[in-house]
This record gives C-alpha cells, structure tokens and sequence, in this order.
C-alpha cells in the first residue's frame, strides 16, 4: 500500500503542473490614468493582486504609466438566413495600450489588442441575447486584460532616451 502511496506522489509532482503565482512586471510602480471604471478599472485590481508592482494615484510617482487608448466595441453581421434576418453576429473588442515611463522611455509601444467572438442570433430572443452579448463582452474584456498582462510581464524595461 505505500508503494502505491509513494509511485501516485512521485507522479503527482512530476507531472509539471504549477500555480500561477505572482506575475513580475519590469517596474515597481505603475500610474493608470482613469482607473476608475471599465478595462482600466480591472487591469488596476489584477495588477494590485496578482503582481508586486503598486498602482499609484500621481504619475510623477510612478515609474510607469499605462495609457489605453481607442477602446471600441463592434457588431459585424456574419450571416443572414433566406429572409435576410441576422443569424449570426461577431463581436469584436479593441484597444490600444502604451506603457512609458513618462521621460521619453517606452517599456511598451503603442500596441493594438482585439478579441472577436461569434454570437448565435435570433429575433425572437432579442432580451436574451442582449443578456448573452453583455456576458460575452464580460467574459472579453477579463480575456484581455488577461493578455495585457502577459504582454506587460514580458515587456522590457525602459531605454534612456539618447539625445
């Protein structure tokens, strides 16, 4: 019985699976202008909970500031039954981020980030999938600010600026 006790754990711990842990960003603090509502709101809280970096309320304090920018939402008609009604739609939600150090130094470029999911639709369940679109656009945006930080834990620190 404690062979198999021993081989089941050996196998367990070998198998590579890890937390995900504190992700590390190249600076310690990080201004995010309007931070108060949205996809800002939310990069600011996974930021404060999931990494060491502390998100600042002055600019002139931070060693980095996070512009979003060009934040949209879209509805494109992917297809249209035999009477011309809409039965599919694709969502799709952009923005653009730029990390800088305030100084001329730029730890992330203006950098364009999209999501597109495809949504069933119907005229009859008009509510219901108004609901499902918003849920959707939810799920989108906890995607995304998922990819910014991925993008941001592999950005590299800022250069001086040469003059």
């Amino acid at each position: 019985m404690r062979i198999l006790l021993v081989v089941v754990a050996l196998s367990l711990s070998a198998c590579g699976f890890q937390l995900r842990g504190v992700s590390n960003l190249p600076f310690d603090t990080l201004y995010i202008p309007g931070a108060t509502a949205g996809l800002a709101l939310d990069l600011k809280r996974y930021i404060q909970g999931g990494t060491k970096t502390i998100v600042v309320s002055d600019p002139k304090s931070a060693q980095a500031i996070l512009e979003l920018s060009g934040e949209s939402r879209q509805r494109n008609i992917l297809s249209l039954s035999g009477a011309g009604r809409v039965r599919e739609l694709q969502l799709v939600y952009r923005v653009n981020l730029r990390v800088h150090d305030g100084k001329g130094g730029e730890f992330l470029p203006m950098t364009p980030f999209a999501i597109t999911r495809d949504l069933t639709y119907s005229d009859t369940d008009v509510l219901s999938k108004e609901v499902e679109e918003a849920n959707i656009y939810r799920e989108v945006q906890a995607d995304l600010v998922q990819q910014i930080l991925r993008r941001l834990s592999a950005a590299q620190p800022a250069k001086p600026v040469v003059q």
